[in-house]
């Protein structure tokens, strides 16, 4: 019997130390045949900078150019009061100011969700894909809750593109503006990202 658990007991002492041995090569060396350890100074990652844009979202759902169109509506969306199950595609202008006509600097694109029975719940999912001056080019990714009559509304920065690469943060929602008419919205964000 003690003859068996030395056995068993050297098995166990040869088996952890290809493993230690094993995941060291993988880990620490970088060698892995499907990943590798970078240098973030390499890539351009120097200093992360923390910075904060006010921006104007416009939803437009009426007239002869809408930029935000139903693509899916789920049985009982129209009758539910908060729109439960319907889905919209939006191309949403982004301004500096929040008239319409002031100096366009980017697109909200994306979607958005009634996805709450409850209340005005919306999951947003866009991109502020932005044209103009050094960030032209560059996106900056929100997904998150959207409760439509707050006062604010925070959702998360999930990660950017081009200048905003590696980005996190926040954003906060403010509505300026809504029609009880025809159902444009104009909605202030103050967006706070970290970023290289």
């Amino acid at each position: 019997m003690a003859k068996v658990q030395s056995r068993n007991s050297l098995s166990l002492v040869i088996l952890s130390i290809f493993v230690i041995f094993y995941l060291n090569n993988i880990v620490v060396d970088g060698k892995s045949s499907f990943g590798r350890v970078l240098d973030p100074v390499k890539m351009g990652l120097k200093k992360e900078k923390l910075s904060h844009f006010r921006v104007y979202w416009h939803d437009i759902v009426g007239g002869k150019n809408p930029t935000a169109v139903p693509v899916a509506n789920a049985p009982g969306a129209k009758k539910s009061p908060t729109a439960f199950g319907l889905i919209t595609m939006i191309d949403d202008p982004i301004t500096e100011g929040p008239e319409l006509s002031s100096k366009l600097i980017g697109r909200a694109q994306g979607l958005y969700a009634s996805a709450s029975l409850g209340e005005l719940g919306l999951l947003m999912n866009m991109n502020f894909a932005f044209m103009v001056g050094k960030y032209n080019g560059s996106t900056i990714s929100i997904m998150g809750r959207n409760t439509v009559f707050s006062k604010v509304r925070e959702m998360p920065i999930i990660g950017g593109s081009g200048l905003f690469r590696f980005a996190r943060g926040y954003v906060q929602a403010q509505t300026h503006m809504f029609n009880l008419t025809n159902g444009d919205a104009t909605v202030e964000y103050n967006i706070y990202v970290f970023h290289f």
